[in-house]
């Protein structure tokens, strides 16, 4: 006979905030939306931009069909559907038929010349799972939080993500030791990077040494005011600008 040994999970009581239980819902769901919330309206003060010059205004031209044909190529067939169950492997299918492909980008056309972001894709299902290895699940920051969005909603939103990144990095608006969400930069070019960086240093009889920070929370902590002075500075027209407005506001979910 063969014995197989059993993982013990532990046991999770109940989740404390702040010292107290979470005993009903709505304490659950404050203290998570308050955990991986907790730098959402911070002032800010920008005016270190003032420092940075403005760029020229570009044109937003219409997205072709080769844009959203790229941009849906690298999205995982296997990826948890949103609020709307659309798979991306239904959406691959779907825009293999030209007719739907050219209504989807008249659509996302049409969210940029309104400057309007519909609330059918503000509308999101955020999912608590517990983070791995941990001696005890009694914190909100035990658990990771995976926001699930309407599956449409994120292939224009990965559309528009392209077109602002190619844009940024033309310009050189965007630093060129910036390799995190870089198209084209990835961690071997960080590693790399920061190889020579040391070797260079050894060559000089240097002594090298690393110093990490892990930025908690960094997008939730996103200034959307600040965000747009930004997108300003790097020559955005007037109309984008507008949409990131109407994109960022008034935003729910639900948790489960």
């Amino acid at each position: 006979m063969n014995w197989v040994k059993r993982k013990t999970l532990p046991t999770i009581k109940s989740i404390l905030y702040k010292g107290q239980p979470c005993n009903t819902l709505p304490d659950l769901w404050h203290a998570l939306h308050s955990s991986y919330n907790s730098a959402e309206n911070r002032p800010i003060n920008a005016s270190f931009l003032n420092e940075i010059p403005q760029a020229d205004q570009i044109p937003w031209p219409p997205f072709s069909k080769q844009e959203f044909k790229d941009t849906i190529a690298k999205c995982s067939s296997s990826s948890t559907p949103g609020p709307d169950h659309i798979s991306w492997r239904h959406l691959k299918s779907i825009i293999t038929n030209d007719r739907c492909l050219l209504k989807i980008i008249q659509i996302a056309n049409t969210y940029i010349d309104l400057e309007f972001w519909p609330s059918h894709f503000k509308l999101s299902n955020t999912v608590v799972i517990p983070k791995p290895n941990k001696i005890n699940y009694n914190s909100p920051k035990s658990f990771r939080s995976i926001v699930l969005l309407n599956t449409m909603g994120k292939l224009i939103e990965k559309a528009i993500s392209n077109r602002l990144q190619f844009h940024l990095l033309a310009n050189d608006f965007l630093d060129s030791h910036q390799f995190g969400g870089i198209h084209q930069r990835s961690t071997i070019d960080a590693g790399i990077y920061l190889t020579h960086l040391i070797r260079v240093g050894w060559l000089r009889q240097c002594h090298m040494s690393v110093l990490a920070f892990d930025i908690a929370q960094f997008f939730l902590s996103l200034n959307h005011q600040f965000l747009s002075l930004c997108l300003k500075k790097a020559g955005l027209n007037t109309n984008v600008i507008h949409f990131f407005n109407s994109y960022h506001s008034n935003c729910s979910t639900s948790y489960s």
